[in-house]
């Protein structure tokens, strides 16, 4: 049995590793975190893709490089990140569950309340790593919304299983789930 799902997103190739999750679901494995390489490949290709916007927002942890490197890529000033935990340092933060497919239990949201500040009438574009069932973008898209920004478009690197037949979302290439 092979035990990789070989991927390509443009001109790059990565075998993934086929995990089991407790559901019962397999999926291949795409982690962003640490490939320097793949974030610079897939920043443009996804960058061609986006409508205009006004701010970036992703959700800890996964998404942040592709974020990171489309904020670079368009000279934006920053780019917001929902964090999986409240910080202490945060001011009247915003709060949202959010269920996903690879986390076996709730988690929360949190966006430190002077980021909502900023989000709040602004353009947004929600970029992640993977879609997959769409729950994790429904609660960031929530999240944002609760702070007063206006999402303009979804986009990820990868659409997972059915999310490749969502209308709404902007991606790159499709991860079958196995």
């Amino acid at each position: 049995m092979n035990n990789y799902y070989q991927l390509t997103v443009g001109n790059l190739t990565r075998d993934l590793p086929i995990i089991e999750l407790p559901n019962g679901i397999k999926i291949a494995s795409f982690v962003l975190l640490g490939d320097a390489e793949l974030v610079r490949e897939v920043t443009p290709l996804l960058q061609k893709k986006l409508p205009e916007f006004d701010v970036i927002v992703t959700a800890e942890a996964k998404g942040i490089p592709i974020a990171q490197s489309l904020a670079d890529a368009l000279y934006h000033r920053k780019f917001y990140v929902a964090r999986k935990s409240q910080k202490s340092y945060m001011v009247d933060p915003l709060s949202i569950e959010v269920n996903s497919i690879t986390t076996e239990q709730t988690q929360m949201l949190y966006f430190d309340g002077i980021d909502a500040q900023e989000i709040a009438g602004k353009r947004v574009a929600i970029i992640d790593d993977v879609i997959s069932t769409g729950e994790s973008i429904k609660s960031l898209e929530s999240l944002v919304e609760k702070a007063g920004g206006n999402v303009v478009c979804r986009a990820a690197i990868l659409a997972e299983g059915d999310a490749k037949n969502r209308d709404d979302l902007i991606y790159l290439e499709h991860l079958p789930l196995l």
